[in-house]
């Protein structure tokens, strides 16, 4: 639900929330189903944005690359259709990723053993030696910026959009 308003203030939140809700309030709508996925999306938005500037700008590093490599940190190599799904991107911004990630040297695509049109990605040491230097500090900010929630309050949340998340994997598209 774009807003044209970009104030992180809870209470102004609130009252573009309400705001819309007078201005379109005439439609049958679900307004808490609204407020709850635009704010998924501000949030979603903000981090991303946040995390470029603060954590990830001087390691010269998109948020889609640094994630496409934690991917591979994590659970070793992919073939390229699941990386890009794991990752959450298209298999055509993962060719792009994975070239800039490959001229520098932290990831490596090969050709797989049986199957000559499936391609194969790994982190390279080089990779894992940046993730290993780099999730510190994600993480660090993954606190920071979460530090406004009680534990309880962090857990509920998590488990509150991975079933959203699950809604959407069930639904057709």
């Amino acid at each position: 639900m774009p807003t044209g308003f970009s104030s992180s203030d809870n209470d102004d939140l609130s009252q573009a929330e309400q705001d819309i809700q007078a201005r379109i309030g005439d439609l049958e709508l679900d307004f808490e189903a609204m407020a709850a996925v635009s704010n998924i999306f501000r949030v979603a938005n903000a981090a991303r944005h946040h995390f470029e500037r603060s954590v990830l700008g001087s390691f010269e590093m998109s948020f889609t690359a640094f994630t496409t490599l934690w991917v591979l940190w994590v659970w070793g190599e992919r073939e390229a259709r699941h990386l890009a799904a794991e990752a959450g991107i298209s298999k055509g911004t993962l060719t792009g990723v994975v070239s800039t990630l490959e001229k520098r040297g932290l990831v490596m695509r090969r050709t797989h053993g049986s199957d000559r049109r499936l391609v194969l990605i790994s982190s390279t040491e080089a990779g894992n030696t940046m993730m290993s230097t780099i999730f510190p500090l994600f993480n660090g900010e993954e606190a920071r910026i979460s530090s406004a929630l009680s534990s309880a309050e962090k857990q509920a949340m998590a488990q509150s959009l991975r079933r959203i998340l699950r809604t959407l994997e069930k639904s057709p598209d």
